[in-house]
C-alpha cells in the first residue's frame, strides 16, 4: 500500500510534542461514557476486566480497546474513542488488563507488551457470546503493540477478526525504551516507574517469596523494573530477551487482515525504527500514516474529537482518503 499523506496539522501549541502529550493525558476533558464492567476468568485461575459500551441501536460489531502501559480503560483516549464508536452503531469492550482495574490480580503475572494469550482469552471470550460477526482491535501505545503482534504471529484468525488500528505504538521495545531514557523524557519515565513500583509494592504482600524490599530498592529505572520482574515473571531471560520476542515490528510482514498504523514523527516515545516506511510501500495489509505532529497519543483537533478518532473511523468506514 502507498504510504497515507498526513493531513494533520494541529493548532500552534499543539505542535509542541510535550504539550499535546501531556495536555491529551492529563487536561483534555473525559466525556461522559457509560461503561459496564465484566469479569474473564483465565485458564490459569488468574482475572482480567472488560468494561462494556454499547450502541443505541443493535449491532453485530465491536472494537476492543487496548490501553497503553499501567493506562486502563478509564483513560481518556479510551472513553473519547469509545464514544464516536458507539455513536456509529459500534459496541465497545474497552480490556483493562491483569492488575489494571483497580484490583489487585491472583497470579505473578501481571500483562506485558506482548502477552496475546490474553488477548486471544478476550476475543474467544466475545465469540462465545455469538454477537458479532466482525470484530476489530484498536490499540494505543503498549496495546498496538500487542494487537500487532497477536494479528502476526498467527497463522489463522478467527474470521470475525477483521481489521486492526494501532496508535503511537512502540514498534520496537527496545528502541522505545532507550528513547524515553533521553534527558527531555524525564517526566514520562518517571511517572511510570512511580506507578510500577506502587504495583510492586503492592503485590508483594501476596508474594513474599518472589517478591521483597531489597529488590524494589533495586528498581530504580524502567529497565530495572523489566530485568527484575516482567522477565522472570512472564518466563523470560531478561529485559533484552523479552524486548526481542515481543516488538511486533518483526511480525508486521505476516498480517494478513488490513492494519492502520498511526504514528506521528515527533513521538518521544518511539525510536526511528517504529516508521517502517520501506515494510508499508510493499505490504497488501499495512496503511502507515507519519504526520510531523501529535506527540504520544496527542492528535488534538478540538477537545471533542481527536485526529486519531477521525481516522480510526475512516479506516473502518473504508473511507480512507
Amino acid at each position: 500500500m502507498p504510504i497515507l499523506t498526513s493531513t494533520y496539522n494541529p493548532p500552534w501549541i499543539f505542535k509542541n510534542r510535550h504539550i499535546s502529550t501531556i495536555y491529551s493525558a492529563k487536561f483534555r476533558p473525559i466525556p461522559k461514557l457509560i461503561q459496564q464492567r465484566e469479569r474473564v476468568h483465565l485458564s490459569d485461575g488468574d482475572f482480567l476486566d472488560i468494561d462494556w459500551s454499547f450502541s443505541e441501536t443493535p449491532t453485530n460489531k465491536v472494537a476492543i480497546l487496548l490501553h497503553g502501559l499501567e493506562g486502563n480503560a478509564q483513560r481518556t483516549y479510551i472513553k473519547s474513542s469509545g464514544k464516536l464508536l458507539i455513536e456509529n452503531q459500534w459496541d465497545v469492550a474497552a480490556v483493562n488488563y491483569r492488575g489494571c482495574s483497580g484490583e489487585l490480580n491472583e497470579s505473578f503475572q501481571t500483562y506485558n507488551a506482548g502477552k496475546t494469550d490474553d488477548l486471544e482469552a478476550v476475543i474467544n471470550f466475545i465469540l462465545e457470546k455469538n454477537t458479532y460477526d466482525e470484530i476489530v482491535l484498536l490499540g494505543f501505545s503498549l496495546g498496538g503493540n500487542l494487537l500487532l503482534k497477536y494479528l502476526g504471529e498467527r497463522d489463522i484468525l478467527p474470521k470475525q477478526v477483521k481489521k486492526g488500528i494501532s496508535i503511537s505504538s512502540p514498534l520496537s521495545l527496545k528502541g522505545s525504551l532507550i528513547a524515553l531514557q533521553k534527558p527531555e523524557n524525564w517526566v514520562y519515565r518517571t511517572s511510570f516507574l512511580l506507578d510500577m513500583r506502587k504495583k510492586y509494592k503492592t503485590k508483594m504482600a501476596k508474594f513474599p517469596d518472589k517478591m521483597n524490599k531489597e529488590t524494589l530498592k533495586k528498581i530504580k529505572s524502567l529497565l530495572d523494573f523489566d530485568n527484575l520482574y516482567t522477565a522472570p515473571a512472564h518466563g523470560f531471560k531478561d529485559a533484552d530477551d523479552y524486548y526481542a520476542n515481543n516488538s511486533c515490528l518483526q511480525f508486521l510482514p505476516n498480517i494478513k487482515v488490513p492494519v492502520y498504523l498511526l504514528n506521528a514523527k515527533n513521538d518521544s516515545f518511539l525510536s526511528s525504527d517504529c516508521y517502517p516506511t520501506g515494510l508499508a510501500k510493499n505490504s497488501k495489509t499495512l496503511f502507515l500514516e507519519t504526520p510531523k505532529y501529535g506527540g504520544h497519543v496527542g492528535y488534538h483537533l478540538n477537545n471533542s474529537i481527536y485526529y486519531s478518532e477521525k481516522r480510526t473511523l475512516e479506516f473502518l468506514n473504508d473511507s480512507f482518503t
